[in-house]
């Protein structure tokens, strides 16, 4: 099983850092998610009934990732912290794509709680995970982009594992390597959170929320965190 560390740089540089990982094994991706489907049907009524709004740029929690992607040097207007492009996609269109039923379980309780949240195939991770400053050495190859590879630049923060990067930007984009698909078992989700003292209680409703999708359709789901005082969870 492998283990996720915040390295201490990254705590140190970020020490109101919270990040939920909500893990699961034993996933059925083939199966219908009818909970899952209803909420991204409500999220999309809400935004056409104008009785709900995702989080924009000018959000704090939104805010705080535009702030930490300008200290490790990334454009967030041009990068987009994962949520903020999600949220600004459903506001344009008034739908959320369907990808799978864990993508779209995840993309569901980002959106709706103004949280980044992404996800890896445990099966094709290699070892155990750093969310670490890159030294520029790293490859990546992006999610739908296969034949594609970037190199993160120094000091920009990225999940990483053995074999390369698995998310850059902290949490613009999921690698192609470690995507999940309907026929991933054993799946690692995070959410995160760069402000725990005001938004530490939004995180971890958002993870049991999470995990409340996934359940019916897994044989187990638990919940860890990770923060500086607690750097180190196994999924």
């Amino acid at each position: 099983m492998p283990a996720f560390h915040l390295t201490p740089a990254v705590a140190e540089a970020f020490p109101d850092t919270l990040i939920a990982l909500v893990t699961a094994t034993g996933l059925r991706g083939r199966e219908p998610w009818p909970h899952t489907a209803t909420a991204l049907e409500e999220l999309e009524q809400r935004l056409s009934d104008d009785t709900w709004r995702p989080a924009d740029e000018t959000d704090p929690r939104i805010e705080a990732w535009h702030t930490a992607y300008r200290s490790f040097g990334t454009n967030p207007r041009r990068i987009r912290p994962s949520v903020d492009a999600l949220g600004r996609r459903l506001a344009k269109k008034g739908t959320l794509p369907r990808i799978n039923p864990a993508v779209d379980s995840y993309n569901a309780v980002s959106v709706r709680h103004g949280l980044p949240a992404g996800a890896f195939d445990l099966s094709r991770v290699a070892g155990d995970v750093a969310i670490r400053y890159a030294d520029g050495t790293e490859s990546f190859t992006p999610l739908g982009e296969p034949d594609t590879v970037e190199h993160p630049k120094s000091g920009e923060i990225i999940y990483a594992d053995a074999t390369g990067v698995l998310t850059r930007h902290w949490n613009h984009r999921d690698a192609h390597r470690t995507r999940v698909t309907e026929d991933s078992t054993h799946v690692a989700f995070v959410l995160e959170t760069l402000h725990a003292p005001r938004d530490g209680g939004l995180l971890k409703a958002a993870a049991e929320e999470l995990q409340g999708l996934l359940a019916p359709h897994a044989a187990r789901t638990a919940v860890h965190h990770l923060s500086p005082a607690g750097p180190e969870a196994t999924a």
